[in-house]
């Protein structure tokens, strides 16, 4: 585990702009590191709208969150950056949280600074905490590590609340609080963009297919520092597109057919999960 997160450390520097895909589930995961992407990001907004079908409005609880980081543990072989939200609740649940979420597997832990219980960072009506509060949450997070090779990622809301400046002046209070990595909240402008990027540590981007960002190319995003960038539900937006289109069609016409266009067929989704691992294990122990 140390050498994971000394691994993501490495791979999270200023100009690397690496692309951490949204996992939801164990199943994305897997999807995610069968295409060869070395990271993933545990999505907040994903766990919400997949688990309980709802808006991402602070309602997926501690448990919740630590169940679904185990089960992609058990399947994602690379390092896991885990969206905690607001910590869930004061500094001391920031410490609690940071403990749990370690324990589960997590080599990088996100926190913000939205009111609990937060809503999605491209949402209109956001509230943030106090800049003193959050820097004492970025304190306990991490002071709780157990493994000091976990990284701390601070995010801020405060564009939306404070504006641009304050959220800048805030990031660099987080850094200097402890945090290994700062994120601002949705940046609205390429200009926005350009500026965090020249903070001297590393910063994540987050890209929302029709959220408040714009997306620039990776190579750009290289060029102006970026150490991560977060595309926190795009497997989510297509998965749902993908349902939509498969199901449709069996609405329309009654019947699948050749499925080729629309779903993976069966052996593709067994070779997914492992089926011939679990069929070798099944064989080995049968009495």
């Amino acid at each position: 585990m140390t050498t994971r997160r000394l691994e993501f450390r490495a791979l999270l520097q200023p100009g690397a702009a690496v692309v951490l895909p949204g996992v939801a589930n164990a199943l994305a995961a897997r999807v995610v590191a069968d295409l060869g992407f070395p990271a993933a990001y545990v999505t907040g907004a994903g766990i919400a709208n997949t688990y309980l079908g709802i808006p991402d409005n602070g309602l997926v609880t501690l448990s919740e969150l630590c169940d679904h980081v185990a089960a992609i543990r058990d399947v994602f072989p690379g390092p896991i950056m885990v969206d905690a939200d607001t910590g869930f609740g004061n500094a001391l649940n920031t410490h609690r949280t940071v403990k749990l979420l370690e324990r589960a597997g997590a080599d990088a832990i996100q926190i913000e600074d939205q009111v609990f219980p937060k809503r999605c960072g491209h949402f209109d009506g956001k509230e943030t905490v106090p800049q003193a509060e959050m820097v004492a949450k970025v304190r306990a997070a991490a002071d709780a590590r157990d493994d000091l090779d976990l990284i701390i990622v601070a995010r801020t809301d405060a564009i939306a609340t404070e504006g641009f400046a304050a959220a800048m002046d805030r990031a660099a209070a987080y850094r200097d609080a402890g945090a290994d990595v700062t994120f601002i909240e949705a940046p609205q402008s390429r200009d926005e963009i350009v500026a965090i990027g020249r903070l001297p540590w590393p910063q994540i981007v987050n890209i929302v297919l029709g959220g408040r960002t714009p997306e620039l190319p990776n190579a750009e995003l290289r060029q102006l520092g970026y150490a991560g960038v977060l595309y926190a539900n795009v497997a989510l937006q297509a998965s749902i597109r993908g349902m939509q289109l498969a199901l449709g069609a069996l609405r329309d016409k009654g019947a699948i057919g050749d499925a080729s266009a629309l779903a993976v067929d069966f052996s593709e989704r067994q070779r997914l999960v492992d089926k011939p691992i679990w069929d070798a294990r099944e064989s080995k122990y049968k009495a």
